[in-house]
């Protein structure tokens, strides 16, 4: 994960309408061409000796290929709306950041063990259901197998065959009761929440088809 920033020092005459601007325009015009994960806008507390405001926008993106490609296919237009823009009114510079590890904060007690074979083992999808990225370790459910039924179309489930030799390999994450109920919400109502066993004896969640 990288983080390109972009520092910006915005002359007062011009701050609220590039402000503006930005929120509006600017930003979603970068993250629309599909490169960046998300954007962070913040302002520098911090009084210039050049006088004026300055500002930071934090683009995280997955790769530095990625960035590049930015660099080469959307950068070059996108920085001249701005020159032509704001001429003469502000001076921008850019940084590359390298996301060494992240750390959140878990704010109540975990739980539950959460059985996961779909698209909760995905890093955005994490994050947008609980806020943080999980840790989790593998394991096996025996006596299942993903069922060649999908809900709607697309979705995996469960399927009870009771054979010995029927095995699913999945992650299993510990959650909080509050994140369990976050889980809930993200299966929606095609889905029900069942206590099952695991191959390494440990008893935990796992969502299947209704």
């Amino acid at each position: 994960m990288y983080i390109y920033n972009v520092t910006t020092n915005i002359e007062e005459t011009a701050h609220h309408f590039w402000v503006k601007w930005m929120k509006e325009t600017h930003i979603p015009q970068v993250l629309s061409t599909g490169k960046f994960l998300s954007a962070k806008f913040t302002k520098v507390l911090v009084e210039e000796d050049m006088g004026g405001f300055t500002y930071s926008v934090q683009y995280t993106v997955p790769d530095k290929e990625t960035l590049e490609r930015y660099y080469e296919e959307d950068a070059p237009a996108l920085i001249e709306s701005i020159q032509k823009k704001f001429a003469g009114q502000l001076v921008s510079f850019k940084t590359e950041l390298e996301v060494v590890d992240e750390y959140f904060v878990q704010r109540a007690a975990a739980t539950h063990y959460l059985f996961t074979y779909g698209t909760l083992q995905e890093r955005e999808v994490q994050l947008g259901v609980f806020s943080r990225p999980l840790n989790g370790f593998e394991d096996e459910l025996p006596q299942y197998i993903i069922s060649k039924e999908k809900v709607a179309d697309l979705y995996p489930t469960l399927l009870h065959t009771g054979v010995k030799e029927d095995i699913i390999k999945g992650q299993v994450y510990t959650l909080s009761h509050q994140e369990l109920q976050k889980a809930d919400k993200y299966e929606g109502a095609a889905y029900e929440r069942i206590l099952i066993q695991l191959a390494s004896g440990k008893n935990a969640w796992a969502y299947i088809a209704k």
